[in-house]
């Protein structure tokens, strides 16, 4: 189906690739929950987890890093006592089959709150039944509109459009008075495509500069047409909003054309892959800036080196440590520190849901600021994030931390006001 072709070519899109986690190694052990080393063996707590596993690409590492946080807990107390169940399901790129596993995970297993779902499908099809069983899904990815204008749906990553919009804000910050005319590209992808690129253009716009979006056929990339496009508005910018493997031939197009000294180049978190600087080749070196939703996995602090720990003590080798990772590893851990401060004995779905739903400031040297639920009506509390800098031959973080300037954003500000954060 064409709708499977296009979600497959984004499925590294929003918060991108391999970082460096798969160089770095773990040097204690991992620590969790009430890391007393004592298994755990009382009544087990069901929790779900909604991932793509199988179809057009395998879509679970967010879900994998939950599942092996989870483990850890359970070899370390769980829950005081009690053992997490984490139910994993697969749901194959198939909005049908998403909401049959959300309604056998809710209704059917009892589960109190679902944790690390990745899926392009989830967040659309099983909106209805959040809200109606009333039940938290802290997730690790989300990356359509959909996922973050839920009130029961709350991602870690910030998600595509607020990528854009920091990664134009650090070109602006970069070349002073510059940056006045930007062109965003993207896949014409329905909630994605031209949703992900309008946070950017409105941000520019406000600065009294102009921008344009150019959406394409994912299924039809012609990269020449493309940068051609582009050029013909003159901008002083250009934010490539693909993943990789369809950025790669639009820089080779641009560099054809000897664009690179031309105008500022730059991405969303998509293009923060280990293999991005070669794959565009030396041409591009210290020309091109890539946006960061999380830290770099190579930081060597307390919580990066203990997400690495915990992949490589309680999960498979097999298990990406990317962004998704990462995302996954705050996922769970926000939820297994909430469950511990409740009565082990009075955790059911009700009360595990008004207790996520207290979480107004979760830290963690992952993160740029401090991460919550809440209770308002959507979720992007991750919206702020470093960026980095393609440089002989490798991604360099740039070290400060950028808070997206998106006027969609407006109302989670507010909302972040009357729970104290001010970013």
């Amino acid at each position: 189906m064409r709708w499977k072709t296009a979600l497959c070519t984004l499925a590294a899109m929003s918060f991108a690739a391999i970082m460096s986690g798969g160089q770095a190694q773990a040097a204690e052990n991992a620590k969790c929950g009430l890391s007393n080393g004592k298994a755990a063996a009382g009544d087990p707590i069901i929790i779900g987890g909604i991932v793509s596993v199988t179809g057009p690409d395998n879509f679970s590492s967010s879900g994998l890093a939950a599942a092996a946080y989870f483990k850890c807990l359970n070899a370390n107390g769980g829950i005081n006592g009690r053992p997490v169940k984490y139910l994993m399901q697969d749901d194959a790129w198939n909005p049908e089959q998403s909401s049959q596993l959300a309604a056998k995970l809710i209704r059917d297993q009892g589960a109190v709150a679902l944790v690390g779902n990745m899926s392009f499908v989830d967040c659309g099809a099983n909106q209805g039944i959040y809200e109606k069983e009333d039940i938290m899904v802290i997730a690790g990815v989300g990356v359509p509109r959909d996922c973050f204008f839920q009130k029961n749906y709350a991602p870690t990553n910030a998600g595509p459009r607020v990528s854009n919009t920091k990664a134009i804000m650090d070109l602006a910050a970069t070349y002073p008075g510059k940056i006045k005319r930007i062109v965003c590209i993207a896949p014409n992808i329905p909630n994605v495509g031209e949703w992900s690129c309008t946070g950017a253009v409105s941000w520019i716009k406000k600065q009294g500069g102009d921008g344009k979006i150019i959406t394409f056929d994912p299924g039809s990339l012609d990269a020449t047409s493309l940068v051609l496009e582009a050029m013909a508005f003159k901008p002083d910018a250009v934010s490539v909003g693909t993943p990789k493997g369809m950025a790669v031939p639009i820089f080779a197009a641009a560099e054809e054309q000897g664009l690179a000294d031309k105008l500022h180049w730059t991405g969303p978190a998509s293009l923060y892959n280990l293999d991005f600087p070669r794959a565009i080749g030396k041409y591009w070196d210290g020309k091109v800036t890539v946006d960061m939703e999380l830290k770099a996995a190579d930081a060597n602090t307390p919580d990066m080196n203990n997400w690495l720990a915990v992949m490589d003590q309680y999960g498979q080798k097999s298990d990406p440590r990317d962004t998704f990772s990462q995302a996954g590893y705050l996922a769970a851990r926000v939820t297994a520190e909430t469950l511990l401060k409740m009565d082990p004995a009075k955790i059911d779905r009700k009360s595990v849901t008004a207790a996520l739903r207290s979480v107004k400031r979760f830290e963690s040297d992952i993160l740029c600021a401090p991460w919550y639920v809440g209770d308002g009506p959507r979720h992007n509390a991750n919206h702020t994030g470093p960026v980095a800098q393609v440089k002989d031959g490798k991604l360099l973080p740039k070290g400060q931390c950028i808070d997206a300037q998106d006027p969609e954003l407006d109302d989670v500000r507010a909302y972040e006001k009357t729970i104290g954060i001010s970013n």
